[in-house]
């Protein structure tokens, strides 16, 4: 039985020579927005990795097969879907979904696992799932945490998702033993806004810089990925004094809802979405490209090693 996965003509001759290619996650246009805006975000963040050089490569479960690379129809097919119609996927469903011929979106896991099958190093995205508020409890830990910690791709977001538990998230990584970097500033940044209030356990200034610590981790035969830590753009950010009380609010009418497991966050994001009259969603697109821009960047580096020296 061999793996049902087509990859781009286009991606496949880029990585058979060597050229960089940016992995992109799917969720973010059958889940993570509302119609036109997540077809027109998933082009402009093709486009943007473009533009730096680099080809993308959008990941995505079509009909059981594995898609490296999607065609316009293919995105299309997504960002119209109705409800149920196309799965989540992590890595607990992946193989499920593409065994019973499913359709299906890609969460960072299962993006990453599907990086790694066709040979793709980095991967942009939005921000990381990570251990969620009152996890003590509930136990409720995101997938990607572990999967950085078994598939040796590197992850560029905008930090862990705002509404998660950011000290947390950051202690799991470390126990798990995956390299944390933040770009540019030594704050660990939290999605919509710059600064968490954390340090990060690294950071770094030049692409160059994480191009050489991927590579050396790839050397060193470590299996884990590696998290870079990109700082939404200062013009976009919302502050942390604006967003955190809205994000409290969000999270209070969940537990009154009682909304549960993985129906909290696409909940707690459309209510944060509601209360700050659609300025998240602006945060978030422009986080997601100043994401792929960099991941093209790294991309770029990591495939040219003579010039990282």
């Amino acid at each position: 039985m061999s793996l049902p996965i087509d990859i781009l003509p286009k991606i496949k001759t880029a990585l058979k020579n060597g050229d960089p290619v940016v992995a992109l996650e799917s969720t973010i246009i059958s889940h993570g927005m509302p119609h036109p805006q997540n077809i027109e975000t998933a082009c402009t963040v093709e486009d943007a990795v473009s533009a730096e050089g680099a080809i993308p490569a959008t990941i995505a479960v079509i009909d059981g097969r594995l898609k490296v690379g999607l065609d316009e129809a293919d995105l299309n097919r997504l960002a119209t879907a109705g409800p149920g119609e196309v799965t989540k996927l992590t890595r607990a469903n992946l193989a499920h979904c593409m065994a019973g011929g499913g359709t299906g979106s890609t969460t960072v896991a299962a993006t990453m696992i599907g990086a790694h099958l066709a040979g793709i190093d980095v991967f942009a995205t939005g921000g990381i799932g990570g251990v969620h508020r009152g996890a003590e409890t509930s136990f409720d830990v995101s997938a990607d945490l572990y999967e950085l910690a078994r598939t040796p791709v590197a992850v560029i977001c905008a930090g862990a998702k705002a509404i998660l538990d950011i000290p947390k998230t950051l202690e799991v990584l470390e126990t798990q033993g995956v390299p944390v970097i933040a770009y540019g500033q030594t704050a660990f940044p939290a999605f919509w806004s710059r600064n968490s209030g954390l340090t990060a356990p690294m950071s770094a200034s030049d692409p160059k810089d994480i191009a050489r610590a991927i590579a050396m981790q790839r050397e060193l035969k470590m299996p884990a990925g590696c998290l870079i830590a990109n700082p939404i753009p200062e013009e976009d950010e919302i502050a942390p004094s604006v967003i955190n009380p809205i994000i409290e609010q969000a999270l209070a009418d969940a537990t009154r809802q009682k909304i549960t497991h993985g129906a909290v966050t696409p909940f707690v994001l459309q209510r944060v979405l509601e209360l700050t009259n659609g300025a998240s969603l602006k945060a978030n697109i422009a986080l997601v490209l100043n994401n792929a821009r960099l991941a093209a960047k790294i991309a770029t580096a990591l495939g040219k090693p003579h010039e990282m020296h």
